[in-house]
C-alpha cells in the first residue's frame, strides 16, 4: 500500500461524503486533483494553506483509486501525484483534522 495525501476544508469533505464522491475545484480548473506525498505534504500544507483553519488531511491509499494517477513534475526536481478524475471515497483511509499552529504553518497530525 502506499499513502498519498490531500488537504480540503471540512466542509468539501462533508459535502463529499454526501454525494459520494469528492472533486476539488482544481478537478474542473485544471483537469486534476492535487495530492503530495508524505515527503512534500509540509511543504504544501505552508505555502497553499498557511494559517488557514477548518481543514481536513486526506489519507489516499493508491492501490484503491479508480481514477487515472500520473506522478508530474510541478516544480523542477518534484513529481507531484495528480488524480484525473474524481476521488473515490472508498480510497480514503482517514481525514485527519488539520489545523495550523499559532504561527500559522502546519505540522503532521498523529498517526501521519
Amino acid at each position: 500500500m502506499s499513502t498519498i495525501y490531500h488537504i480540503t476544508s471540512a466542509d468539501a469533505w462533508a459535502s463529499a461524503c454526501a454525494a459520494g464522491t469528492y472533486s476539488a475545484d482544481s478537478l474542473a480548473s485544471e483537469g486534476f486533483i492535487h495530492l503530495s506525498t508524505s515527503a512534500q505534504l509540509l511543504a504544501t500544507a505552508n505555502r497553499f494553506y498557511h494559517g488557514q483553519p477548518g481543514l481536513l488531511l486526506l489519507a489516499v491509499d493508491t492501490q484503491l483509486l479508480t481514477a487515472e494517477l500520473r506522478y508530474e513534475q510541478s516544480e523542477p526536481g518534484q513529481h507531484f501525484p495528480h488524480l484525473y478524475g474524481p476521488l473515490n471515497l472508498d480510497a480514503v483511509l482517514a481525514a485527519h483534522p488539520f489545523p495550523p499552529t499559532p504561527d500559522g504553518s502546519f505540522s503532521l497530525p498523529q498517526g501521519v
